[in-house]
């Protein structure tokens, strides 16, 4: 059975750093591309970083370019997400999604991992 398990939340401090892993298993991680996400709450759960294993391309959205960076470990079936500068508006419930590529939306993710909590004190 395919299944994502995410690690590495945590509380940091206002302008730190965190690395969050995916690690997944029961899959090929070359068919899949592996989405970050977040949900605060009472927000909707928007994406912050994807990489597709297939290609290699990589996507983030305005809200996380330069401060958010995304690799992968395809030996290790892992996912990272390094964070810098972490701000107030960062703090979240990180999730990971595995998908056919970064171009699908939350409706099209084939599996989550349970998410990790990261706080962010100021």
């Amino acid at each position: 059975q395919a299944q994502l398990v995410e690690s590495g939340g945590g509380l940091v401090q206002s302008g730190g750093s965190l690395r969050l892993s995916c690690v997944g298993s029961g899959f090929t991680p070359d068919y899949f591309a592996i989405s970050w996400f977040r949900q605060a709450p009472g927000k909707e759960r928007d994406v912050v970083a994807c990489i597709d294993n297939n290609d290699g391309e990589i996507i983030y959205p305005d809200t996380a370019k330069g401060r958010f960076t995304i690799s992968s470990d395809k030996a290790r079936n892992t996912v990272y997400l390094e964070m810098k500068n972490l701000e107030p508006e960062d703090p979240a419930i990180y999730y990971c999604g595995a998908d056919q590529s970064c171009w699908g939306t939350q409706a099209t993710v084939d599996f989550w991992g349970q998410g990790t909590p990261v706080t962010v004190s100021s």
